[in-house]
């Protein structure tokens, strides 16, 4: 029963910020006038339609860091191993 009032309180609140957040609607411009400018807008060509579009070339990424060797091939026979 000590439950009740705060799951009220919450309920209360959440309606009230619902109906507090609604959008306005005063001056709703319905008028031809605003349906014939809509449609200008939209009939207009985008300004960057004409652009190239230029696509950057990645690598797949394997997700492990690999650097590039600072030897060439010959280098890694040449190497010896040094025990520990």
């Amino acid at each position: 029963m000590w439950l009740v009032p705060p799951a009220v309180v919450t309920v209360l609140a959440m309606v009230w910020v619902t109906w507090a957040g609604r959008p306005v609607r005063e001056g709703t411009d319905r008028s031809e006038a605003a349906y014939e400018r809509f449609a200008k807008a939209i009939a207009k060509e985008h300004p960057a339609a004409g652009r190239p579009t230029v696509s950057a070339v990645r690598d797949r990424s394997t997700g492990i860091a690999v650097r590039p060797s600072r030897r060439g091939a010959a280098g890694l026979a040449d190497r010896t191993r040094h025990s520990a």
